[in-house]
């Protein structure tokens, strides 16, 4: 019997993780996993812990707040959806570990996100935008690791070598009214990850 290489999504659908296509996951398959992947280990100083589809969100909405131009749809969607292979797997590779996962896990991120990309249409990185990302992306970072995980600011600076000072504003609390930077529940990731996702694809024309 040959090793089993897929995995099954809650739609009942099959993702083979060693040859991936863009139809083996609906958009609920992946807000679900995001919501139910958790980042910095699962680890935090709230009841909850934090899920990738909040903290993608959290990106999108620091992309936006932060752009002198309007982002597109498409450029939107790919800030969205910048960690969603980690969705379909349900792992958020914390980074002392990853250095001992070898390449094969970077083929299959890299598979993965070659399928995402094509089902979403998403635009290849400029030089620029992907500057643009990787700023916002690392300013969420570090004010995750302090209101969310309780690391000082200090420790962020010079345990986690994450120079951006972190942020007090959570980008997401005035838009669902929560309390800045509390973790929400799977359930109710889910449905705001898929709700964005699903005007950003009406927006983008797909």
């Amino acid at each position: 019997m040959a090793d089993r290489a897929w995995v099954r999504l809650p739609s009942g659908r099959r993702l083979d993780l060693l040859s991936p296509t863009p139809f083996d996951w609906t958009d609920t398959d992946l807000a679900t996993g995001l919501a139910r992947t958790f980042r910095w280990g699962g680890h935090s100083a709230w009841p909850e812990p934090l899920s990738v589809a909040q903290h993608s969100l959290s990106v999108l909405a620091l992309r936006r707040a932060r752009t002198r131009h309007r982002l597109t749809p498409a450029q939107e969607l790919r800030e969205l959806l910048h960690d969603a292979d980690e969705g379909l797997i349900n792992f958020d590779c914390i980074s002392p570990l990853k250095p001992f996962l070898g390449p094969g896990f970077a083929e299959l991120q890299a598979r993965l996100l070659a399928v995402i990309a094509a089902r979403y249409r998403l635009p290849a990185w400029s030089v620029e935008d992907k500057r643009a990302h990787k700023a916002v992306d690392i300013a969420v970072a570090a004010a995750e690791a302090v209101h969310v995980v309780g690391w000082t600011a200090t420790e962020v600076r010079e345990t986690l070598g994450i120079r951006a000072a972190p942020m007090e504003k959570d980008p997401l609390a005035v838009r669902y009214g929560d309390p800045a930077w509390r973790p929400w529940a799977p359930d109710v990731a889910a449905a705001r990850f898929a709700e964005e996702l699903a005007a950003l694809q009406a927006r983008a024309g797909q």
